[in-house]
């Protein structure tokens, strides 16, 4: 059984995390891509989806960019993923790839929806604001690099 992003869960996430962090302002694309090691060319794609999802704000000009729309606080790792991603719920029988059976669900569907759902509810109890704020930039892979002057007073 796999729980992973598409590239553009990955992105959203990214950016997620450098703008809980960047709470005083807007960040402008060309930062934000210098923060999240995401392609130039994504970014606005990946920013239109949480901004019509209403996680993002965004603004136009020479002071623009992106901020978030709400506090960290109130923005969940499912948020975001169901924001770009859309709902990951599966609908089919695990078994039989199409729905279950008119006389009833298969023998394991009680146990693999109660898996379905601790995942979306975990992902729901998890916001922005609970997520570690690491020095760094945020890269591919989900992994942190470190700054020359991390940890320098």
């Amino acid at each position: 059984m796999r729980i992973e992003l598409t590239r553009r869960g990955d992105y959203a996430v990214r950016a997620m995390l450098v703008l809980a962090r960047e709470a005083d302002g807007f960040m402008s694309g060309p930062e934000l891509v210098a923060a999240t090691a995401i392609p130039e060319a994504f970014l606005p794609q990946v920013m239109g989806d949480l901004v019509r999802a209403g996680l993002v704000d965004n603004r136009r000009g020479r002071r623009g960019g992106y901020r978030l729309a709400r506090p960290a606080s109130a923005i969940s790792l499912l948020d975001v993923v169901e924001a770009v991603e859309g709902d990951g719920r599966r609908r089919t029988c695990v078994l039989r790839g199409g729905p279950c059976r008119r006389d009833g669900p298969c023998d394991v569907h009680d146990a693999f929806f109660r898996a379905q759902e601790a995942v979306f509810g975990t992902l729901a109890s998890v916001s922005f604001a609970d997520l570690p704020h690491r020095l760094g930039s945020v890269k591919p892979g989900g992994h942190e690099e470190a700054r020359p002057d991390a940890g320098r007073a």
